[in-house]
């Protein structure tokens, strides 16, 4: 299976997980009034599942695998609690980042689960943040590709494309997209080859560097997942392509159930048609 957990996660109703979050959080907030806001992650994660277990919580899993292959390709991602089904995903933060609902999105994406939730324990007062999957009835295998603003650059180019649509065939779209960028790493020689540290210089003067992913000797490729604006990325990426010894960029854009493809040219702006 391209997806795999040890769980099967079922939706739960509104009292089900009502009663496992009274819970959950009253063990949270036990653990911080005890251990105080400056632990680890790992330190509340355990000490919250065995408050649990001791107050007869039976079903209460930490650390929960759920593996992403694709041929000989494999990401594992750990859910920090499960406890009836229902996720938690632990933070120690000054205050919740868009990131991390992308990435408890992810997990609830991964798994089909209804529910994710957010809690932060260096906040004054153990903060937990509710969310609710927006993919949960989604059927992220149906995806489109657009292509009018595509062209290969190099023989190379037609494989990227050709196994980024396999992956999006294989594990469907709405995913984290470094799952995706990870994956097409592998099949283009890994960190060592793929991943490179290429030189910023701007008017024959040198500024440092940029590191990047490259499928070819010249021409790069990057995965984003912007649904709006994605005009103002497209102006930075021609910019900082400007100062970049390569000759182009190939730039995967998951827009919600859409790839949009677009090839960027060192000096001018592609505009090719399918």
């Amino acid at each position: 299976m391209p997806i795999s957990c040890p769980l099967r996660f079922q939706p739960l109703s509104d009292a089900d997980f009502a009663a496992i979050d009274r819970s959950v959080m009253g063990c949270c907030y036990a653990s911080q009034n005890a251990l105080g806001r400056l632990c680890d992650e790992r330190v509340y994660e355990s000490d919250v599942a065995a408050r649990l277990h001791a107050q007869g919580t039976n079903d209460v899993q930490t650390e929960l695998p759920v593996t992403v292959t694709h041929e000989d390709f494999a990401k594992t991602y750990r859910l920090d609690l499960v406890v009836g089904g229902m996720v938690y995903e632990f933070k120690t933060v000054a205050a919740f980042a868009p990131e991390h609902e992308t990435q408890a999105i992810h997990y609830a994406a991964l798994t089909g689960a209804e529910r994710v939730k957010l809690v932060n324990f260096r906040s004054v007062r153990v903060e937990g943040q509710l969310l609710r999957s927006p993919l949960w009835r989604v059927d992220r295998s149906r995806f489109e590709v657009g292509k009018s603003r595509w062209r290969p650059l190099c023989d190379s180019c037609v494989a990227l494309l050709t196994r980024m649509t396999a992956l999006l065939g294989d594990w469907g779209a709405f995913l984290a997209v470094d799952l995706y960028e990870d994956a097409l790493v592998h099949f283009f020689g890994g960190e060592t080859q793929c991943l490179r540290r290429l030189p910023v210089v701007r008017n024959g003067l040198p500024l440092g560097t940029h590191r990047i992913a490259c499928h070819a000797l010249d021409v790069g490729f990057l995965v984003t997942a912007l649904t709006h604006d994605s005009s103002a990325h497209e102006s930075q990426l021609v910019r900082l392509l400007h100062c970049l010894p390569l000759r182009g960029l190939q730039w995967f854009n998951l827009n919600h159930t859409r790839l949009e493809l677009v090839t960027l040219s060192n000096g001018t702006r592609t505009e090719a048609k399918e």
